[in-house]
């Protein structure tokens, strides 16, 4: 990528709560950022879990198992979805239970390695708390506190969950307003740091331009004409 720092913003729903109970991956959800800007290349696919899915997690993303009757199963997909993630640095927020679930479709399925043997794993909720120690730190609690809206936010959803992470993500790390902003050489000066400018030691020295004894007169008979005591004598 010729040096450019590649990021995905990922996040899954899924069955339940637990993969050693046999749960599933049903949705996973992915916004990519290159040099700290979405390129638009983003990832999302519903999957067929081969099982029901609990009801309090329907509660939780809406997602019914009528809906994924038709959609591809994970070995369908694995094979694009590891491909897109290859070398990128993931940026997922509560990392283990994404991680954990990835983990558990990739060694049901064989042949594949742990994760992180593909990327680099960044959890936001980690950084969170230690940011705000002793705060709230979910995703909808940290929207809150850089001001970034949710509103559409009524069920879970992994790319509009992956969308607003990646906004909070660049707004914890220094520069949210990088997301959507046009102008990508001053915002992202902005969101990275610049770093200070400094003159060079044998640049030319700066001309002082002092005032002449007729300006000095004339700015003496200005004070004198404003009637009161001045807060800037020209004596010291």
């Amino acid at each position: 990528m010729n040096g450019m720092s590649r990021q995905i913003v990922l996040d899954t729903e899924t069955t339940g709560l637990e993969p050693s109970q046999g749960h599933r991956i049903i949705e996973i959800g992915c916004v990519e950022l290159i040099d700290r800007r979405p390129t638009g290349n983003d990832f999302h696919q519903y999957l067929q879990p081969d099982r029901e899915i609990d009801a309090g997690a329907v509660e939780v993303h809406g997602i019914t198992n009528e809906f994924l009757r038709d959609k591809p199963r994970f070995e369908d997909v694995v094979q694009d979805f590891m491909d897109y993630i290859q070398g990128a640095e993931l940026i997922i927020h509560n990392a283990p239970f994404d991680v954990g679930f990835i983990d558990a479709e990739l060694k049901r399925l064989g042949g594949w390695k742990a994760l992180e043997s593909y990327c680099t794993v960044t959890d936001t909720l980690v950084m969170a708390r230690n940011k705000h120690p002793g705060q709230r730190n979910s995703l909808d609690a940290l929207c809150g506190r850089y001001d970034i809206d949710n509103s559409q936010r009524q069920k879970h959803g992994a790319l509009l969950d992956a969308e607003i992470l990646a906004e909070v993500y660049l707004a914890m790390t220094g520069g949210q307003s990088t997301l959507f902003q046009e102008e990508q050489g001053v915002e992202q000066g902005r969101a990275e740091g610049q770093a200070i400018r400094r003159l060079p030691s044998d640049r030319a020295a700066l001309a002082v331009v002092r005032a002449s004894a007729e300006e000095e007169a004339a700015h003496e008979r200005f004070l004198q004409d404003l009637g009161a005591d001045p807060l800037w004598p020209t004596d010291g």
